[in-house]
């Protein structure tokens, strides 16, 4: 069987699967999972051209870590093809645990663990069933090889994961304001001490690159109604989990109903290696299809309630404040809500949600972006251009919301 294929992208154009171990990795059913788990959650319900998956976006960083090594190799830096393998394998897989809706139920469907750590579980073990031939992967994405620059490639603050999804993210939801210069990036990277670099005449394609990825927070990742959407699916699943621990009877897949059942933690992965096998089969299509379905759960109105309103876009009212709002807002909000839907006290924090969102899109003081001088000095991005203290990219920004059913 011929398996050097090659797939025509949108984003990038046509993108050669580099060899066989990278071929029945995409065929495996774990990343074949990923074309059911889109790359930004409920963000369609704002931008309708955002239904892109993990799958595309795991192809196109595959791609630019292969062009990237191939820029590194002209200027004299030294990638053995195993390595070369390695990294790209570990960027395929680096987002191969993400649940559905992507970041939206990273929490809620097992509890304390994040998508990184899941990956990890599900890259030892392909590791297991190809004979150890991921162990160099593994140890890049764990960044316990020993050249440091292969991991900031896969995990850095300017790896090619953010290289390919602000791109890629850019083109699916039209926000123009995205779009970065990928390639001039890539041409610009070099290796200095162990340490991925950008030459000094690619100034102006990391201020942009940090300025897209300003404006796509704001615009898309964390847009008013996206945490609106994400907080109403959070809820919905918090109340589908609550009835289930009593009631055995409440519709949902074979695997999800594992998981809203019982409260896993990463121990219980560790000693239960089957609750991978089950996890794997979870997706998108398993938390609409329950949502349909919860919709006419007549034993149950706010269930019911809150999955109509999922499915019907009738969002979460949102408001964004800089302080955070006082317990007496909440609390009336909170009585409104019930109030208004004939809800018992008791159960009217599923009618609203309270919390905060935090940004910083370039953090200085954790392994910045290193600029190399024509001179050979190299010096972090925030010194060489202190416009970037300026325009507050290196400063935290807050906001609060206060969601409630309309």
């Amino acid at each position: 069987m011929n398996k050097r294929k090659i797939i025509n992208d949108p984003v990038h154009g046509f993108i050669s699967i580099p060899d066989e171990l990278h071929f029945d990795l995409i065929e495996h059913p774990y990343f074949q999972r990923l074309r059911r788990i889109k790359q930004l959650g409920l963000t369609h319900l704002v931008y309708p051209g955002a239904f892109h998956t993990r799958f595309h976006h795991a192809l196109g960083a595959m791609h630019l870590m292969v062009l990237a090594i191939g820029v590194l190799r002209t200027k004299g830096i030294q990638i053995t093809e195993e390595e070369e393998q390695a990294a790209t394998i570990a960027i395929l897989l680096h987002d191969i645990g993400h649940g559905p809706f992507s970041h939206a139920l990273e929490y809620s469907i097992v509890k304390g663990m994040r998508h990184e750590t899941l990956s990890d579980l599900f890259m030892n073990q392909l590791n297991q069933e190809f004979d150890g031939k991921l162990e160099m992967a593994l140890q890049i994405f764990r960044n316990t090889y020993h050249k440091h620059f292969l991991y900031q490639m896969v995990a850095g603050q300017l790896d090619v994961d953010r290289l390919d999804y602000l791109r890629r993210d850019s083109y699916f939801t039209g926000v123009s304001e995205g779009m970065i210069g990928t390639e001039r990036i890539i041409k610009m990277l070099n290796v200095r001490n162990d340490h991925l670099v950008v030459e000094s005449k690619g100034i102006y394609s990391i201020r942009h690159f940090l300025a897209s990825r300003d404006n796509m927070y704001w615009q898309v990742y964390l847009h008013r109604t996206v945490l609106s959407a994400e907080n109403l699916l959070i809820k919905t699943l918090s109340r589908a989990k609550e009835i289930a621990s009593g009631d055995s009877s409440l519709f949902a897949t074979p695997a999800l109903r594992i998981f809203l059942n019982d409260h896993f933690t990463l121990p219980d992965f560790i000693s239960r290696p089957e609750l991978l096998e089950q996890f794997a089969k979870i997706d998108d299509f398993d938390i609409i299809s329950c949502v349909k379905v919860w919709a006419d759960h007549s034993d149950d109105p706010i269930l019911s309630m809150l999955s109509q309103s999922l499915i019907q876009r009738k969002l979460f009212r949102i408001q964004l404040n800089l302080q955070p709002f006082s317990q007496e807002t909440i609390d009336n909000a909170a009585k409104e809500a019930g109030m208004r839907y004939n809800i018992d006290p008791q159960w009217h924090h599923y009618l609203i949600a309270n919390g905060e969102v935090e940004n910083t899109i370039y953090h200085s003081d954790d392994d910045p972006i290193i600029m190399l001088e024509p001179s050979g000095n190299t010096i972090p991005y925030h010194q060489f251009n202190p416009e970037i203290e300026d325009r507050g990219f290196s400063r935290p920004v807050k906001k609060f919301y206060l969601c409630t059913v309309r």
